[in-house]
C-alpha cells in the first residue's frame, strides 16, 4: 500500500512539474533598458579574463613563461588587434577561447590596460 501511495504522489508531482500550471507566459518587467543594453550589461570581461586567460598570462596579467603580459597590452595593440588575437589566436594561444560579444567585451577591457 505504501509503495502505491508513494508512486501516486511522485507521479502527481512529476505531472505538475512538467505542466507548469498554466498556458500564459509571464511578461518581462520593464527595466527601462533595451534588450541590447541588458545583454551588454551581463558581460563581465574581468570575470571572463579570470576564467580563461590568467592560467597562462598570470593572475595579475603580468605574463609568465612564453605567455606575454596583458596588464599593459593596450599600449601595444588596438582594440581591433586584441580582438583579432582573441578570435584567431597567436603563437601558442589558440583562437576561439572567447567568442562573440564576450570576445568584444574582453578586447575592449584589455585595450584599456595601459
Amino acid at each position: 500500500m505504501n509503495k502505491k501511495l508513494l508512486a501516486v504522489i511522485l507521479g502527481a508531482g512529476l505531472m505538475l512539474a512538467a505542466c507548469g500550471g498554466g498556458d500564459e507566459e509571464a511578461e518581462p518587467a520593464d527595466t527601462g533598458t533595451t534588450e541590447t543594453e541588458t545583454e551588454t550589461a551581463t558581460v563581465d570581461p574581468e570575470k571572463i579574463v579570470n576564467a580563461k586567460c590568467t592560467s597562462c598570462h598570470g593572475g595579475n596579467l603580468e605574463g609568465q613563461g612564453n605567455f606575454p603580459a596583458l596588464n599593459d597590452v593596450g599600449t601595444r595593440l588596438s582594440n581591433d588587434e586584441i580582438l583579432n588575437v582573441i578570435e584567431n589566436g597567436r603563437g601558442a594561444m589558440p583562437g576561439g577561447l572567447v567568442t562573440g560579444e564576450d570576445a568584444e567585451a574582453v578586447a575592449a577591457w584589455l585595450a584599456e590596460k595601459k
